[in-house]
């Protein structure tokens, strides 16, 4: 049962499987199965309902790992993965070998990837990352981001695509290069949700914290703003215990976790600090 917002609890994608991490692109050239596999564990053990999966460093061969990746994951934990790649073919290839259903991550308004793309998503039936960027690059203020999504959005309304299954990333810059870009970023994920398409709003959240000290901080405050302003999904490490505490909190506060029922849950399972 969901808040009076209508929405549920938080959609969690756990981002750590990517091979432009030196330990992930290691463990993947070494064929460290363990490593792969226990960190995915420990990723859906945390409270991700997605386990992203990225083989983007592997130029040449990104489908060979990307199925790779699949296939071990799977093999370990239950909740479904998200294909991080705009390649057609890794992701055809990735598809075949994932069981369920899986999020493509992800979509743009960029010409040449949405026309690639969209048909994946169509066939495939699978929730959607849509990237808030055209061809004329990533948008910078508030007011860009939401034409950009409004236009996305009927793009993809009209091509088919269920919009209750499409995740809208507004796309969050760092603070450390404008300190405008963390208000523009709120102000986008206010009113993309204002529009009521029934498409969820997501992001590559700890973009917010790059090149400044205790990333995880920011990152931390950026969650609960975000969520208070409308964000219902994020992709951030999950084996934060800090920020997944906050998220819990914040469902409670936001009344997305009526009764604080998975808050309770969590206190007793010792998730919280």
């Amino acid at each position: 049962m969901p808040g009076k917002t209508g929405k549920e609890k938080m959609i969690i994608i756990g981002e750590l499987i990517n091979s432009t991490r030196k330990a992930i692109k290691k463990a993947i050239d070494e064929g460290d199965v363990k490593y792969i596999q226990d960190l995915a564990v420990r990723q859906e053990e945390a409270g991700a309902d997605y386990i992203d999966v990225n083989a983007g460093a592997y130029v040449h061969d990104e489908a060979k790992h990307l199925v790779w990746l699949v296939e071990k994951v799977q093999e370990v934990v239950s909740k479904p993965l998200a294909l991080d790649s705009p390649d057609p073919k890794a992701l055809e290839a990735a598809l075949k070998v994932h069981e369920g259903t899986p999020m493509i991550n992800s979509i743009s308004l960029e010409k040449e990837r949405y026309n690639a793309l969209v048909p994946l998503v169509k066939e495939a039936g699978t929730p959607v990352v849509a990237l808030c960027m055209s061809d004329e690059g990533m948008p910078e203020t508030a007011d860009d981001r939401l034409e950009v999504a409004k236009v996305l959005l009927g793009d993809l309304d009209k091509d088919g695509i269920d919009l209750t299954k499409v995740f809208l990333d507004p796309l969050i810059k760092p603070v450390s290069v404008d300190g405008e870009y963390g208000p523009q970023a709120l102000d986008a994920i206010e009113r993309i949700a204002a529009l009521e398409s029934g498409a969820h709003i997501t992001s590559g959240l700890s973009n917010i914290s790059f090149g400044l000290p205790h990333r995880a901080l920011l990152n931390q405050a950026f969650i609960v703003l975000a969520m208070g302003r409308g964000m219902d999904s994020a992709i951030v490490d999950p084996l934060d215990k800090k920020k997944m505490s906050l998220v819990k909190a914040a469902e409670v506060i936001l009344n997305l976790d009526p009764y604080a029922m998975n808050y309770l849950k969590a206190a007793r399972a010792d998730k919280l600090v």
